[in-house]
């Protein structure tokens, strides 16, 4: 979420690809908005930092930052990160890059695992107080965002990668993604099934000790008592046919940015297919450019329909029931229980709603 938009030689931003016909949806931005980073992927909300506003507040747990490069092949990908890379202020730390001892280190030459397969995570290691514009103090977030890596998905190979550009969640669908939280497609930590895997409760399980109940609580506990933060959801590498990359999440970052947060009108939201989308988008614009439905909606996309749809929402919903299940027991607070098994009777996005009470996303309430 700190990479700024990635351009073309012309100035335009590339949307995506419909893999199936090969036509680019493409943007011009004349300028995106300051990134003034508090944290990479690991935050610290430590009591002594809440200011009892009804949000959350973080600072970074981290003094240095693990940058994933995976996703540059070549020169010119990402201008900002490889300059960081190539000039750094300090010596800094690579991780799986092909570079000799006193040459540059060049992030798009990645080690290899065999003979013509490249590592699937190549990384480096970068310190904190050297990246531009960094926020030295704690902040009040308004917005959590979760990420999910989605497979192309299409009428004739249905799978998971149904989200649109992005989906608001009620509080509650927020926290059944948080104790998931899934790794998805590609995701170059996945190296054994090459599937969707969990990582589970906050992202953060594999740093945790205990019971995962206990931290399930902790974490519902955690939204309860920031009911002003708001949630979305957000794919990349994919919408539905369409080959995005991380483009869906920079753009709802610029849009969430320049509309000052999460409140709509009741016209331009309304219930996802599945349950597990929350709300989805009926409309998108930004800088005056109009994003098509079926960038909202993927049943829209003529190449998925509604059938293969439902069978990706399947996917998911089987997926998060079995990760769910062995948080639904009497260890788990009461509120909690509650909402799995909301979640396992198929109750209703309104029924959601109610059992996690927050702030409204909607602009008359």
């Amino acid at each position: 979420m700190h990479e700024h938009l990635h351009r073309e030689y012309d100035g335009t931003i590339t949307f995506g690809e419909n893999t199936a016909s090969g036509e680019k949806r493409s943007l011009v931005f004349s300028r995106t908005c300051d990134i003034r980073p508090v944290a990479d992927d690991m935050a610290l909300c430590h009591p002594n930092f809440q200011k009892n506003n009804g949000k959350l507040t973080a600072f970074d747990a981290e003094s240095a930052w693990f940058i994933r490069v995976d996703h540059i092949k070549n020169y010119g990908t990402d201008p900002d990160i490889e300059a960081r890379s190539i000039h750094p202020p300090e010596p800094i730390v690579f991780l799986n890059i092909d570079a000799q001892p006193g040459s540059s280190a060049l992030l798009w030459e990645h080690t290899e695992d065999s003979p013509g397969k490249a590592c699937p995570n190549p990384r480096f290691i970068f310190p904190r107080h050297t990246v531009p514009g960094i926020v030295e103090k704690p902040v009040s977030i308004d917005l959590r965002s979760f990420g999910l890596r989605t497979p192309p998905s299409s009428r004739e190979n249905p799978d998971y990668g149904i989200l649109g550009i992005f989906h608001v969640l009620p509080p509650a669908v927020a926290w059944l993604w948080r104790l998931v939280s899934p790794r998805g497609y590609q995701n170059p930590s996945v190296l054994e099934s090459g599937s969707m895997e969990s990582e589970g409760v906050g992202s953060y399980w594999p740093f945790a000790t205990g019971k995962k109940t206990r931290q399930a609580s902790l974490l519902l506990a955690q939204f309860e008592s920031s009911p002003r933060v708001h949630y979305v959801l957000c794919p990349n590498q994919h919408i539905g046919i369409w080959k995005t990359g991380f483009m869906p999440q920079w753009i709802m970052r610029e849009y969430l940015a320049r509309r000052g947060g999460v409140k709509f009108s009741r016209e331009e939201l309304s219930p996802a297919r599945c349950l597990l989308l929350g709300y989805a988008l009926n409309k998108l614009m930004v800088e005056g450019q109009i994003f098509d439905k079926h960038f909202l909606k993927t049943e829209c996309q003529p190449e998925m329909g509604t059938e293969a749809y439902d069978q990706g929402a399947e996917i998911l919903f089987s997926f998060f029931r079995r990760e769910l299940a062995d948080f639904n027991n009497p260890d788990l607070c009461s509120s909690g229980r509650k909402i799995i098994e909301c979640f396992f009777d198929h109750g209703k996005l309104e029924q959601m709603d109610s059992l996690l009470p927050g702030e409204s996303i909607f602009l008359d309430e």
